[in-house]
């Protein structure tokens, strides 16, 4: 019997019955197609023997998929000029404007603004792709940093205003906020891009030439007149019925067993109104009000270089500037 045994494990497969072929030569098929998938020559009895030149081809081409992908999503406009339209959004006329003004603005004191419009951000949020398109793009002076970048993301519909540390004791975050609500969202909101980047541009050379007593002034005057938000209205009224529904829900609970009398099972009287705690029901109405408040805030942060000209050059954080959408 033990003869037998080991006699059909010494046959080959076409000397073996069907079902010994089957058991022994499936497993061998399947290894083939998996070795030609994989791009050996043949189906091989060692890990240690180097692929084919079709494998090396495919290794090399999925590392060089995995190297270019980030790159690509890395990909930062280059600097052109004072003013960088890629998404198309300033029309000829006022980019010609913008660009002497800058150029003239920059003759006098150094300080150097860029505008620049980009399609996306690429899965960026706008602060850090403002971070890296200032550091790559070296605005400022050297030793400076006096430089200030202007941002639009079109798709992103996100706009933000990127100062240097240099400059940060002069054109604030509350300036840069306000030259974004006051000039910047109401102009795009309105769909004149062009006009909102020119009203923004004057703005941020008036405050870094001293004088931003008007930015600040209209902006007190906007704040004091702008009508009053729907979405904020809508808020404020379904804020109003929870906390009536919530806090009355606990005034019938609480406050009935503590200041009221008792005048049965569960029942209390109170300020004239009959409560039973059993059925949280009442034979008289009661009233509560509430009110609502209002949250603020602002700010951002910013990276600045010193490159002198257009030529870039290292880069410190400075913290300024400040970020909105339309």
């Amino acid at each position: 019997m033990f003869a037998r045994i080991g006699a059909s494990r010494s046959l080959p497969l076409e000397g073996r019955v069907p079902s010994e072929a089957r058991r022994e030569g499936a497993p061998r098929q399947c290894r083939r197609f998996f070795f030609v998938l994989a791009g050996w020559r043949r189906p091989l009895p060692s890990a240690t023997r180097p692929p084919s030149p079709r494998g090396r081809g495919v290794l090399a081409l999925l590392l060089a998929l995995f190297l270019i992908f980030p790159a690509f999503a890395a990909e930062l406009p280059k600097l052109t000029g004072r003013v960088v339209d890629g998404a198309g959004m300033i029309d000829a006329a006022t980019e010609a404007s913008l660009t002497q003004k800058l150029a003239d603005f920059e003759k006098k004191g150094s300080d150097q603004i860029v505008v620049a419009t980009v399609p996306s951000l690429g899965g960026d949020d706008i602060e850090s792709y403002a971070n890296k398109l200032f550091r790559a793009w070296g605005l400022g002076q050297a030793g400076e940093n006096n430089g200030v970048l202007l941002l639009i993301s079109r798709d992103d519909r996100k706009m933000r205003i990127e100062v240097g540390y240099g400059l940060e004791g002069t054109l604030t975050d509350l300036h840069s906020k306000l030259i974004i609500e006051n000039d910047l969202v109401p102009a795009f909101r309105a769909g004149d891009y062009s006009g909102g980047i020119s009203k923004a541009v004057d703005d941020i050379v008036m405050v870094l030439e001293g004088n931003p007593e008007e930015l600040e002034a209209r902006g007190k005057r906007n704040q004091q007149e702008s009508p009053i938000d729907p979405d904020t209205v809508i808020f404020f009224i379904f804020l109003a019925i929870w906390a009536t529904i919530f806090f009355g829900g606990m005034a019938m609970a609480i406050l009935p067993p503590i200041f009221g009398t008792k005048i049965g099972p569960g029942r209390y009287r109170w300020l004239g109104m009959t409560f039973d705690q059993r059925r949280r029901s009442s034979s008289s109405g009661g009233s509560w009000t509430s009110g609502g408040g209002g949250w603020s805030g602002g700010g951002g942060g910013g990276w600045s270089s010193g490159g002198g000209g257009f030529s870039g050059g290292g880069g410190s954080s400075g913290g300024g500037g400040a970020s909105g959408g339309w």
